[in-house]
């Protein structure tokens, strides 16, 4: 079983992460969330109480846990401020008070949207994190950043709250269904990319059924982002935004699409085209671009978007970023593969219109079948 630790907030908090198949039913897990709080209250969608909740949630009730479950619809359009309220509300109805320690079960919806309740309920409570997909396990559960999405973009109100504990149990991955195994790997792609290479190659040799693989990525980039957020918790130095690479397109498409195209499927398109914004700026070569786009279309991605995705959405929907500064478009570009630009420790930069303007045809061409 291995343990990592991840110091967010080095004077107030830091965050054990722990990995191991069965963890969820250790008996040191058991004894690790007594210390936490008198009451639990263990959140998850609806998909995930049926597969991993419910026994869970019967298990801790049967050693001694005073837990309660709630769960909520599943999908992206419930990570919105409206949610929280009536989640909020379901707890002051019930009594639940700064004893309170809360459970985040489930995908990143989940995380990021339990995490940001939790961190502002009761002025905040204590947090555990159980991330049940891949996209959850590699990325959303770690590092610290809660939100919600908003009709004007993602994650554009949330905190900066540190989980008490992660755990991470990939034998709950069994029962996710084929495309949120392809939602994960663009993330593990994403950190391959940006700081991996030993990454990157064993991605080329990926095999989902061997359980040691899996394990091993899984770790791999866990530890690159406790690196990096441990650096940059707040994101005000400017490294943490490395995590950020081919988000800024996938963003702008998911809020057009009305998240109706998967995360993971955006960020497989915004990395391909970032990487070709980063060749187009010279810093990345073509042959790199072929190999990055060789490798995700490797990986069961649809990697189509919709008409409602026009140049003039993009534009608009793209000054919305967190990037963005002064009314520009900021972008984290590749240097190679396992290396992002540094950009004077800014860890993105602006583009020429021009460029982004070919950008957007290149993607139109090859991701809707036109130009536009």
């Amino acid at each position: 079983m291995k343990k990592i630790a991840i110091a967010t907030q080095p004077s107030l908090k830091r965050t054990e992460s722990r990995l191991g198949y069965g963890l969820l039913f250790d008996a040191s897990v058991l004894d690790e969330m007594k210390r936490l709080g008198s009451r639990f209250a263990l959140f998850c969608d609806e998909r995930i109480a049926a597969v991993i909740g419910k026994p869970w949630h019967a298990h801790l009730q049967k050693n001694g846990l005073d837990v309660t479950l709630l769960s909520f619809p599943a999908g992206e359009k419930e990570k919105s401020r409206e949610r929280k309220a009536i989640l909020e509300d379901r707890l002051l109805s019930e009594g639940f008070g700064r004893d309170t320690c809360i459970i985040a079960l489930g995908g990143g919806v989940v995380t990021d949207l339990v995490g940001f309740l939790a961190s502002t309920y009761c002025r905040g409570v204590p947090l555990i994190l159980v991330p049940t997909t891949l996209l959850g396990m590699v990325d959303a559960a770690i590092g610290g950043k809660t939100g919600v999405n908003t009709q004007f973009g993602k994650n554009l109100i949330g905190t900066f709250y540190s989980a008490d504990r992660i755990y991470i149990d990939p034998e709950t991955l069994s029962s996710l269904p084929p495309e949120e195994w392809t939602n994960g790997i663009a993330e593990v792609i994403k950190y391959a990319l940006i700081h991996s290479p030993q990454l990157y190659q064993m991605l080329r040799n990926w095999n989902r059924a061997d359980a040691k693989q899996v394990e091993m990525i899984i770790h791999e980039c866990v530890l690159i982002k406790a690196q990096v957020v441990e650096m940059d918790f707040e994101e005000k130095l400017g490294l943490r935004r490395i995590l950020n690479f081919g988000h800024t397109i996938a963003h702008a498409i998911e809020t057009i699409e009305n998240y109706q195209l998967s995360h993971g499927e955006a960020v497989a398109i915004g990395m391909i085209v970032e990487s070709f914004i980063s060749v187009r700026m010279g810093y990345l070569t073509a042959d790199a671009l072929s190999e990055i786009e060789a490798l995700i279309r490797s990986f069961p991605f649809s990697l189509k978007i919709s008409r409602g995705v026009t140049r003039e959405k993009m534009l608009s929907t793209l000054l919305l970023d967190k990037k963005s500064s002064r009314g520009a478009v900021r972008f984290v570009l590749l240097q190679k593969i396992g290396s992002c630009h540094p950009f004077n420790k800014e860890y993105c930069t602006t583009i020429p219109e021009k460029t982004l303007d070919e950008a957007l045809s290149w993607m139109f061409s090859l991701f809707s079948g036109e130009s536009r």
